[in-house]
């Protein structure tokens, strides 16, 4: 039980673990654990709609796909020019000794080498995560993330996912809550 104990502690980690890429867009922050959990979920709609795919393999390479920063960090784009990350190693490592952690290396590699139907689709929801994160930036104001923007949606691979790119990039980030089309926001929901 100490080493479940001591992977869920570092598990944590990935809470206070920043997202790098966002202080070159001069705004947001971030943490990994948040990336991952919007990831997953995009990773779980898409598959969703998939017959030719293992949907809660997806889902749990949604989850594992960047654990191994807890260790090794967050890299943005600049940093990789420089700073070689042994992301293999650390997931190994993090793994280890875990009653689950062939699963968690295999999935890991399976994503890394992006052979696998899933695997391509848990990389479009990594994508459609920072994109859904560069609309709300747009959104608010932040010309830069107009720059950053078509080379997100550049990286996407999969028909369905270049969909909701587009619907994403086409769309209001406050849509889903500001609803212009009704008096609501006028009488406040009184009658």
């Amino acid at each position: 039980m100490d080493r479940l104990a001591n992977f869920l502690f570092e598990v944590g980690m990935l809470k206070r673990t920043p997202r790098t890429g966002w202080q070159f867009l001069g705004s947001g922050t971030e943490s990994v654990a948040e990336h991952i959990f919007r990831t997953a979920m995009i990773a779980f709609s898409l598959a969703s709609e998939r017959d030719d795919v293992d949907r809660d393999k997806v889902l749990r390479m949604a989850l594992f796909h960047d654990l191994a920063e807890a260790r090794t960090g967050d890299l943005n784009y600049m940093n990789q020019k420089y700073v070689k990350a042994d992301e293999e190693r650390a997931a190994a490592d993090m793994a280890e000794g875990l009653p689950f952690g062939e699963d968690i290396v295999d999935l890991f590699d399976e994503f890394r080498a992006q052979k696998s139907t899933e695997a391509i689709l848990v990389k479009d929801a990594d994508n459609i995560e920072m994109l859904l994160q560069l609309k709300e930036h747009h959104d608010v104001g932040n010309k830069n993330a107009d720059e950053w923007i078509p080379f997100t949606v550049k990286r996407i691979k999969t028909e369905r996912a270049r969909e909701l790119a587009e619907a994403i990039v086409n769309g209001d980030s406050s849509a889903w809550w500001f609803d212009k089309g009704t008096d609501w926001w006028v009488k406040g929901g009184k009658t």
